[in-house]
Formats: C-alpha cells, structure tokens, sequence
C-alpha cells in the first residue's frame, strides 16, 4: 500500500514531504549522503514526523500537492494531534 510522509530534520527542524511504497527504504534514502541526490539532503538526519497509508498511489500524489501547498509546520502537527484531519482529507481527494 501506499504512503505520504512528513519526515523532521533532526539537524534544522525542517519538514519534506513525499510518497512511497515502502517506508523503511525511503527514509534509508533520505537520510544516506551517497544515495540522496535531492533537495532533502542538507537536513540529514531526518526522522518520519507524520505518515498515511493510503488505498491508491495516486491518492496519495493528491495529498502530498495538498501538504505541500500548506507549507506550514502548524498545520503538520495538527495532522499528528487531530488524526480525524486525516480522515477528511481521504474523503475530500478520494
């Protein structure tokens, strides 16, 4: 099944959003200097601050536009503090 995340910079507190199949590979990527390549490779260390299994990849790809367009740390935590928020954006995008 699919996943969004929000992963946390140990290092600056920064947040990255993303999709994957498979968790554990993703943060493996995410936090390997000789593997990542992208925009989340100043934060390393990073650790999973919010993740959604979801029934479809492209749900998934509908809520990660969403979480992105937020980009507000207060709103991710609500995500973690408020799980029914989760739930209204499964309804909302599905």
């Amino acid at each position: 099944m699919p996943f969004v995340y929000i992963i946390r910079s140990i290092k600056d507190n920064s947040f990255f959003i993303g999709k994957t199949f498979d968790l554990e590979q993703r943060i493996l990527y995410h936090n390997t200097v000789e593997l990542n390549e992208g925009t989340s490779k100043s934060g390393i260390p990073w650790e999973y601050f919010f993740t959604l299994e979801l029934k479809s990849y492209f749900l998934a790809g509908k809520l990660e536009k969403h979480l992105k367009e937020m980009q507000s740390a207060e709103y991710y935590m609500d995500l973690v503090k408020y799980p029914e928020i989760s739930q209204k954006l499964i309804e909302k995008y599905s």
